[in-house]
């Protein structure tokens, strides 16, 4: 008796890959062995599945509408060989996190080092990113931003305290242009700004005034991706820029910035490792999950 699901995961790797050679290295084969997997799995169905040419590989229509109808599927046997795996085992395997630039800091350093200490073998793999996407359609495990931004079918942990915004300039910049007395004002400021990406529109300012939110689209003198070159121009008189408190506090202690607007920035939920709801979690993201919840915990206690 043939076995249906011959073949069904070399299919799945070509798919992906788009590429024989890379489809065999991830699956530890040969390239041939890839092809006549493929052919025994053509054969089986009648159909072909994939075109090949000399240059390039790429479904056929039969092929994208079986890739559709198997591809969740294989998730879900995926998923359920590892869950019989983990019954007896401890954590192992990757776990991808994409965590903004602005909380990397919350889950760098002395929390990874100990998670990494006490779970060597969970390898974890964090990409640094602004781009705001559904880290299950990307590929990723878990995910680390505000607690605003959430999607409700998540679960959360928090990794910090409630956080703050600030407008910021130095000594220099107030005594030349003058301190705004309200945020308004900005329009009629140099400022810094930042946006996540080249295509992305300036990051708008947000204040709070009588309880209401509002936002302020300044136009930036500069515009950047990066919070070091925005601290360095503030710093060097080059204009007004906008961050999370945390990120000005050392400049604020010698003077060589000063907050502005301070009484339109009340706190706001800060930062959460979020994930998504499953009937079994991979141990792999358990342990981190609870791990982060004990660190938290422990700091809270201080």
């Amino acid at each position: 008796m043939s076995d249906d699901f011959e073949g069904i995961s070399v299919f799945l790797a070509i798919a992906d890959a788009r590429n024989f050679r890379v489809a065999g290295e991830r699956l530890g084969v040969t390239r041939s062995a890839v092809s006549q997997a493929l052919q025994r799995l053509e054969d089986r169905v009648g159909v072909a599945l994939v075109q090949r040419t000399t240059r390039s590989v790429r479904l056929t229509e039969a092929g994208e509408r079986f890739h559709d109808m198997v591809s969740a599927s294989a998730r879900q046997v995926s998923d359920a060989i590892h869950a019989v795996r983990e019954v007896e085992a401890r954590p192992y395997g990757l776990l991808k996190i994409a965590a903004s630039s602005i909380a990397e800091r919350f889950i760098s350093g002395p929390l990874i080092a100990g998670f990494m200490d006490a779970y060597p073998d969970v390898h974890l793999d964090i990409t640094i990113t602004d781009e705001e996407f559904d880290i299950v359609e990307r590929g990723f495990d878990m995910g680390v931003r505000l607690g605003e931004v959430l999607e409700q079918d998540m679960l959360a942990v928090p990794v910090s305290e409630a956080q703050r915004h600030r407008a910021v300039a130095s000594p220099q910049y107030v005594a030349k242009y003058g301190a705004p007395r309200h945020p308004r004002e900005l329009i009629d400021h140099i400022c810094i700004g930042w946006r996540p990406r080249p295509d992305a529109a300036p990051y708008r300012w947000e204040f709070t005034e009588d309880g209401r939110d509002f936002t302020v689209a300044v136009d930036p003198a500069l515009t950047t991706n990066d919070m070091g070159m925005m601290i360095r121009s503030a710093l060097a008189g080059g204009g007004i820029t906008f961050g999370m408190i945390e990120t000005f506090e050392s400049y604020f202690a010698d003077g060589q910035l000063v907050p502005l607007l301070e009484d339109f920035c009340p706190p706001f939920d800060g930062f959460y490792l979020y994930y998504p709801k499953r009937h079994r979690q991979p141990l792999k993201l358990k342990a981190f999950a609870d791990y982060v919840r004990a660190r938290r915990k422990q700091s809270l206690k201080g």
